[in-house]
C-alpha cells in the first residue's frame, strides 16, 4: 500500500503538523503516513538546506529510500513543501500516485507580489530579526499572526512552537536558502501526471490564493478553497483538511464543511 508523505514549508518540521497525521488515520486513509523533514529542519536540522528545490527533492527521495520506503507515494505538501512535491511529480512522474498541494505557488505562473504579499514583509522581517533563542517567542508570534487565522489557542501554539525551535533550531542561513530556492523555482511547463488536488485558503496573508487558482486552472486540477483559514491551513482547520483529503482520495463527491469559524 502506498505511503502518504507529508512535507512542511519554510523552516517548519514534522512536529508542526500537530494532530493532522492522527486525523488522517482516523479518516481511514490506507497506507503509512510519513512526516518527512526537509534538509535544515527537524531531524535534519544540521544539514545545509539546498538553494534549489530540485536538490531538496533529491534529498527527500534519498532519505525515504534509506528508511526503507519505496514508491509510488501519495504526497500532501504545504507551501515550500508543495514546490518540492511539484518538482518531484514533474521529474519523477512514476513515483507519485496522488498529490495534494496546499497554499503554494510557482514562478512560472504566479507574479512575485502574489507569491509573497507585500503586506507580509513587516512580519517576515520581525521573525527574521528575532530568529535566535533569546527572542524566539517574538519570532513565533510574528509567524502566528502572519500564517494563522484561528487564535483561540495562540498561547499554547507559541509555547509549543518555541519548544520545537529550542529542541531543533533551524538556522537563519538555512531559512534564507529555502527562501532563495522557493523564489527561483519555476517548475516544468507540464502538469503533474497524477491526480492533483489544489487547496487554497481565502484569508492567506502570505501567499495570494490566486496562485493556487492559476495552478489548478492551467493544470486542469481540482481546486477547493477554505473560506476563512490562513496560510497554515493544517493549523487553522485540520479536521476540515483531513476530511477533504479523505473524501478526494476516496473519490467522494462531497467535501466537508469547515469545522470552525475564524
Amino acid at each position: 500500500m502506498s505511503a502518504w508523505i507529508l512535507l512542511r514549508g519554510l523552516a517548519r518540521e514534522a512536529r508542526h503538523w500537530a494532530r493532522l497525521p492522527d486525523r488522517l488515520r482516523s479518516r481511514g486513509l490506507m497506507g503509512e503516513i510519513v512526516c518527512a523533514d526537509l534538509p535544515g529542519t527537524g531531524e535534519h536540522v544540521r544539514e545545509r538546506a539546498p538553494a534549489s528545490i530540485a536538490a531538496t527533492t533529491d534529498f527527500v527521495r534519498a532519505r525515504l529510500a534509506a528508511l526503507g520506503h519505496a514508491p509510488p507515494y501519495r504526497v500532501v505538501a504545504l507551501s515550500l513543501g508543495a514546490m518540492v512535491a511539484v518538482d518531484w511529480a514533474q521529474r519523477f512522474p512514476l513515483e507519485l500516485e496522488r498529490l495534494v498541494l496546499i497554499n503554494t505557488s510557482l514562478r512560472r505562473y504566479n507574479d512575485p507580489f502574489e507569491r509573497l504579499r507585500p503586506s507580509a514583509w513587516p512580519l517576515l522581517l520581525r521573525a527574521a530579526w528575532c530568529w535566535d533563542a533569546r527572542a524566539r517567542r517574538r519570532a513565533e508570534s510574528a509567524i502566528h499572526t502572519l500564517t494563522c487565522r484561528r487564535a483561540d489557542e495562540r498561547d499554547a501554539d507559541l509555547a509549543a512552537w518555541t519548544a520545537i525551535y529550542q529542541s531543533a533550531p533551524p538556522s537563519r542561513a538555512n531559512a534564507f536558502r529555502q527562501v532563495l530556492a522557493a523564489a527561483r523555482f519555476e517548475g516544468a511547463a507540464s502538469a503533474p501526471c497524477c491526480p492533483t488536488l489544489v487547496l487554497a485558503s481565502r484569508n492567506d496573508a502570505l501567499v495570494d490564493r490566486a496562485c493556487s487558482a492559476k495552478l489548478a486552472a492551467v493544470w486542469g486540477a481540482t481546486l477547493i478553497e477554505h473560506p476563512w483559514a490562513g496560510h497554515d491551513l493544517p493549523h487553522d482547520d485540520g479536521a476540515w483538511l483531513a476530511d477533504t483529503i479523505a473524501a478526494w482520495a476516496g473519490n467522494a463527491l462531497t467535501v466537508a464543511l469547515p469545522s470552525t469559524s475564524a
